[in-house]
């Protein structure tokens, strides 16, 4: 398997053990190679829950650029409910799984293909 294989196979597991859903791999994979190399460097692949301004560039650049989404209230709620699903006490939320989870929310899933 190559590293990107490892690393979605990390994050199916998270999706299963926080989440409790069984990921969809192809929409899985599709937002993980969306994200490039970020996900090989340590602090771009990861999301600080704590950090609003972490979470205005994900609302920014992810639901606002990529997915197409008008600039709503509601985009910020949808970032938090992510991060409290994910676990205050969990450092390590990454990018790729807030994403996806973000895209399956949002119910984009036709931007991948």
């Amino acid at each position: 398997m190559s590293k990107r294989d490892d690393l979605i196979a990390k994050y199916a597991e998270d999706i299963k053990d926080k989440f409790g859903e069984t990921p969809d791999m192809d929409l899985l994979t599709k937002v993980t190679v969306g994200l490039g190399p970020a996900i090989y460097n340590i602090d771009a692949s990861k999301v600080s829950g704590g950090d609003e301004k972490e979470l205005e560039t994900v609302k920014k650049n992810y639901l606002i650029k990529k997915l197409g989404l008008a600039d709503d209230p509601k985009l910020m709620d949808a970032i938090k409910s992510v991060m409290d699903k994910y676990g205050s006490s969990n450092r390590n939320k990454h990018r790729a799984v807030v994403y996806y989870q973000l895209c399956k929310h949002f119910d984009k899933a036709s931007i991948y293909n």
